[in-house]
């Protein structure tokens, strides 16, 4: 079935029923409603690879992200592909390793696509020095991470806030002596929300302590093992920041384990809001990041940029706030 069919049912013009079909010029609405309504009847499927090879553009985007698996990835990825169909795109998901140097392999495979942008969505990235090689100076690209490659935009939340919000609010309630389990250390948002966390302290006229900050990679294991030590060698603290929420969950379960009682010997705050948040015992106390928010504001940033080329950007941070439940 072609477009000369369409045209021919509809009674339109070859010419207006490409544009149509081609998401082009303008045209009435019952115009288009009737090319529209004739290649619904005719099945008619466009020819994506001659499409684009006219158009100089596949309307293809990259997607480059870590684990696959983590529920708050998949929001985000739902966020960016509903906004990138609603323009008329389509996305290529790839993954990469964690720890590895994927982007290294992974970016060079899209761009032979002819995908038009690329959207970052792995931390691994922010240390991948092959990045850097695949896409200097080749196509638009939008990252959630700080990434050594020039970028059209960073889009995001804002860590150190994330930070600020979690520690004043344990202030607030009374702490003195908060602990903070952190994640992978290098990274961005690890030290984007240590130094908020530091900075609420200070704040509050509370000196900095390095022995109430641990390192748990990000993992519920880990959080168990680092809140145990951090326990054992600070026992007089009486509040726990984690990182994001799987940690928390990992530091509930050891308070837990060691007979502490959440909230009253040990207030816990978490970071993200997942599902499963509200549902722990106790329920947690965490700052909300809206993922799938960001991933339509990523794709919004990037698919500007494509179809407006000479337009200047800037950085977007999207808002987070605190969701109080009865870990505090």
């Amino acid at each position: 079935m072609s477009v000369k069919d369409v045209a021919a049912k509809s009674g339109v013009s070859f010419q207006t029923t490409s544009k149509v079909l081609n998401g082009k010029g303008s045209v009435s609405d019952v115009t288009r409603a009737r090319i529209l309504r004739a290649a619904r009847e005719l099945g008619y499927v466009p020819n994506l690879l001659a499409r684009s090879l006219v158009m100089h553009a596949t309307r293809a985007i990259g997607l480059v992200a870590s684990d696959l698996s983590d529920n708050n990835l998949s929001r985000f990825i739902v966020g960016a592909e509903q906004e990138a169909r609603r323009r008329g795109y389509s996305i290529i998901v790839t993954g990469v390793e964690s720890g590895g140097s994927g982007g290294g392999e992974a970016l060079p495979a899209l761009i032979e696509r002819r995908v038009d942008g690329i959207l970052l969505a792995t931390p691994d990235l922010e240390v991948d020095r092959s990045s850097r090689r695949s896409l200097q100076g080749t196509l638009p690209v939008v990252s959630l991470h700080h990434v050594p490659v020039r970028v059209s935009a960073f889009v995001g939340c804002d860590d150190q806030l994330i930070g600020q919000l979690a520690t004043a609010h344990l202030i607030d309630g009374g702490h003195r002596r908060i602990a903070t389990v952190i994640g992978p250390p290098g990274r961005h948002a690890t030290s984007g929300r240590l130094d908020g966390y530091r900075q609420a302290l200070e704040t509050a006229g509370i000196e900095f302590d390095q022995s109430l900050v641990a390192n748990a990679s990000g993992e519920i294991e880990e959080a168990v093992r680092a809140t145990k030590e951090l326990i054992a060698r600070r026992p007089d603290l009486t509040a726990i920041f984690a990182q994001n929420d799987l940690m928390a969950v990992g530091v509930l379960a050891a308070l837990r384990d060691m007979g502490r009682r959440v909230p009253e010997d040990c207030a816990v705050v978490g970071c993200d809001d997942i599902d499963v948040a509200a549902y722990t015992a106790p329920p947690l106390t965490t700052v909300h990041v809206p993922f799938h928010e960001v991933g339509e504001a990523a794709m919004r940033v990037l698919l500007d940029a494509i179809e407006n080329p000479s337009t200047s950007r800037s950085n977007m941070s999207l808002g987070v706030r605190l969701v109080v439940r009865a870990s505090t």
